[in-house]
């Protein structure tokens, strides 16, 4: 894919977020200008605290930035509207965060199901289960699920309901790197086979091999950008 031809899915210009705690201001972004074209994979890689995951709920309609626009196929968010952002948030992005958040009470089938249900056109939890790889695992409880099959449950529970984007961070935080393998298998595969805007934030340099471009954080702004050559599979990764 030539991504530099491609259309631009998600455009912030100039974002800024300042959080004040007392007298103190801690500047998160600094002027932040970047682009996810469609279909495109991105890592966005620096140290806890460079404002990755800053960057990431702005751009997901979690959090608002202090300055600076955000656009979305050419459109602007609205950023002063809860109501806006809550649209933006269910109809066209899919979170993936370090921790799976899901509810133990429920089954995998039925956590996916709590998405289907309030979504404009899903899958069904069969279906997006499938894709991740638990077809025969519909009816387990969390409980019953190893780490990487409950990240995978949260990853069918954010594609279900179709998302343009797909927005990651640190999805293999809080796994081996076997099993964050397999997780990074299902992101990909779902970037690849439905074409999903994916942004995935890691402080794991190696996962950064496995993107069409990596953009490089260190406090609060982009320092560097890098296009890959090749992606590898993350098969080929180890850390």
């Amino acid at each position: 894919m030539e991504n530099e031809a491609s259309v631009i899915a998600l455009e912030a210009r100039e974002l800024t977020k300042i959080y004040r705690m007392g007298a103190v201001e801690v500047h998160a972004l600094r002027g932040v200008d970047v682009a996810l074209r469609e279909g495109e994979l991105v890592v966005l890689l620096g140290p806890s605290g460079s404002g990755k995951s800053t960057l990431l709920n702005i751009l997901g309609g979690l959090d608002t930035p202090t300055g600076g626009t955000v656009r979305f196929r050419g459109e602007p968010l609205t950023l002063d509207s809860e109501r806006a952002l809550n649209l933006y948030r269910r109809n066209h992005v899919g979170f993936v965060f370090q921790f799976y958040n899901l509810i133990p009470s429920l089954t995998a089938r039925e956590n996916v199901s709590l998405v289907t249900e309030i979504a404009r056109n899903p899958m069904s939890p069969v279906e997006a289960l499938s894709i991740v790889g638990l077809g025969d695992r519909l009816d387990h409880f969390p409980a019953q699920l190893s780490g990487g099959e409950q990240q995978r449950v949260a990853i069918a529970r954010a594609i279900a309901k179709r998302p343009d984007l797909l927005l990651c961070d640190e999805p293999t935080g809080a796994l081996d790197s076997k099993t964050g393998i397999l997780v990074l298998d299902a992101i990909l595969r779902i970037n690849r086979d439905l074409g999903t805007t994916t942004a995935l934030i890691t402080h794991n340099a190696v996962i950064a091999e496995i993107a069409n471009r990596v953009l490089y954080f260190a406090d609060g702004r982009i320092v560097e950008t890098r296009r890959n050559a090749v992606q590898r599979a993350p098969g080929e990764l180890a850390w």
